[in-house]
């Protein structure tokens, strides 16, 4: 049931065989409907950014490797958490140690995968000079975004179980893609915030 919930949707009362299809389409669809109005939030980001994008069209084409890494890194740690709860692993009270984890941990993994983005970029411009003559900016945006951005999606995705569980609703309805579709439009602020601040006065 938690796994179903985590994978957003909700559990199945048959096996799965044995469950009506107008039940398991009414089972899936609340949550669908729900995940597709946030990402309609991600949709409204990108146009508020709009003439950021049209002055640098290059940020573009990491917009996908930005949200992705913001959502991983939060459905990882919602889910190391939904697993330590149903384990007895902590108590409500310990929450100021499982922040101070994720921070550690979601500043390291930010580090390993802005240095991964940042060496990406050097390495491309070197055989191919697509990313301009501005591209270490470019490089320095995705890698401090990168760190931003993982950092918060492990914040987000280990403190929002605590909370729905200190509000008295089940944790597992935090699932890894309502989590994730959070992080991908927080992920774009902090990405386009990042991009107005290195690169204002060259590409913006």
């Amino acid at each position: 049931e938690d796994m179903q919930k985590l994978g957003g949707s909700e559990a199945l009362d048959e096996p799965y065989l044995a469950t009506p299809l107008l039940r398991m389409v009414q089972k899936r669809a609340g949550w669908l409907v729900i995940l597709f109005l946030g990402e309609l939030l991600t949709a409204s980001a990108m146009q508020f950014f709009e003439g950021e994008l049209q002055k640098a069209i290059v940020l573009v084409q990491f917009i996908p490797l930005i949200i992705s890494s913001g959502g991983n890194s939060g459905s990882q740690a919602t889910s190391l958490i939904i697993r330590a709860m149903a384990l007895g692993g902590f108590t409500l009270s310990e929450w100021w140690r499982i922040l101070r984890r994720e921070i550690i941990s979601g500043l390291a993994l930010g580090l390993i995968l802005g240095v991964v983005g940042f060496t990406r970029i050097a390495v491309w411009q070197q055989f191919s000079h697509i990313y301009g003559e501005h591209w270490l900016l470019v490089a320095f945006t995705v890698g401090i975004a990168l760190v931003g951005i993982v950092l918060w999606g492990s914040l987000a995705g280990s403190m929002l179980p605590l909370i729905l569980k200190r509000l008295g609703l089940d944790p597992a309805t935090s699932s890894a893609p309502f989590v994730a579709t959070l992080v991908d439009v927080t992920g774009l602020i902090i990405y386009f915030s990042v991009a107005l601040v290195i690169l204002r006065g060259t590409l913006l």
